[in-house]
């Protein structure tokens, strides 16, 4: 059994305590958050304590920490957990800080705890599929991959204002799964980026448009395309072709029925956000890492998985300020 706290009770936090309690080697302890209230009522919920963070990351009933705090705390956090010698499961991304990112990985090493950051994408079932039948070899070696990202709406400006950047908080995700099934790592990138939806993002250094090339040194491709904006639900949709064949994972929509009627073929719009396309896939993470935890293994994606997106995200910001391509640091 792993014992869990939960750091941060927002909607990423709630969202894990709910897996906590389906799964069955696993039970939530207690929450803490910066706003008492919220806290409370996260506790309430889910029928578990509400403590402060120093009482979770010392407490001796509890052998797990999830980090779902908001970003500019995670190097705090996980300074506190491995002291604590909890194991750590952190969101995304460890920090907006590469330099700091190798402290926190030190600082993981140093205290010996297993630490898993939280690219849930990996487990979706879909896109696990297509990482597993290449990694089989069905369709030959890898060539070009092609991801589509696209949110139904943007977060608020006061959100943007703290985030790091479209490529460090939205394309992150997509920067993982690209080293995910590319099977190299990606060593340049060229970045653009627009703002066409809302000029508020513009006015804080951001944008809601944005595309990615990148490059192996084997001459592998990656197209990402992000937008924050869709009048059809939530976009995401991955394509890798090989030199035998292609494989892909198009959209999730809210229901399998087709019409078919005078006017032609219609279904449904694609699922509405990333809570709903990627349930199974926030389940089955933390089920790996449950596991990976009881095992005494160590759980993947790990904290050198979330400095290497890091540092292509870091790339890309700086491709796209510079109109130039970007050598990815090693």
């Amino acid at each position: 059994m792993v014992r869990f706290g939960i750091l941060g009770c927002g909607r990423i936090g709630q969202v894990h305590a709910n897996s906590i309690q389906r799964i069955t080697n696993a039970r939530l302890v207690a929450v803490a958050d910066v706003s008492i209230e919220a806290a409370r009522a996260c506790g309430d919920r889910f029928g578990v304590q509400t403590r402060d963070v120093s009482d979770i990351v010392s407490a001796t009933d509890i052998d797990a920490v999830i980090i779902a705090t908001s970003t500019n705390t995670h190097y705090e956090m996980i300074d506190l957990a491995a002291n604590g010698r909890k194991a750590i499961f952190c969101e995304k991304p460890i920090d907006l800080s590469s330099d700091k990112v190798r402290v926190c990985i030190k600082t993981v090493e140093d205290a010996g705890v297993p630490f898993m950051t939280a690219f849930n994408q990996r487990f979706d079932p879909h896109f696990g599929a297509i990482q597993r039948r290449i990694a089989d070899g069905e369709i030959g070696d890898v060539e070009t991959v092609s991801i589509v990202s696209r949110d139904p709406g943007p977060p608020p400006v006061s959100y943007l204002k703290g985030s790091g950047g479209l490529f460090r908080d939205m394309m992150i995700h997509d920067l993982d799964m690209a080293r995910f099934v590319l099977g190299e790592e990606p060593t340049r990138v060229f970045a653009v980026g627009s703002t066409l939806i809302d000029p508020a993002i513009a006015e804080v250094g951001d944008v809601d448009t944005a595309a990615v090339i990148l490059t192996t040194a084997s001459g592998r491709i990656c197209q990402i395309s992000n937008s924050r904006r869709t009048t059809y639900g939530y976009d995401k949709r991955l394509e890798v072709h090989g030199s035998k064949g292609m494989l892909r994972a198009a959209n999730v929509l809210e229901n399998s029925v087709e019409s078919a009627t005078s006017r032609g073929f219609t279904v449904a719009k694609a699922e509405a956000f990333f809570l709903e396309r990627f349930g199974a896939a926030y389940l089955a993470e933390l089920q790996h890492f449950v596991e990976a935890v009881l095992a005494g293994q160590k759980p993947k994606p790990d904290a050198q998985d979330g400095l290497r997106a890091q540092l292509i995200a870091d790339a890309a910001t700086k491709s796209r300020a510079e109109a130039r391509p970007v050598e990815i640091p090693a």
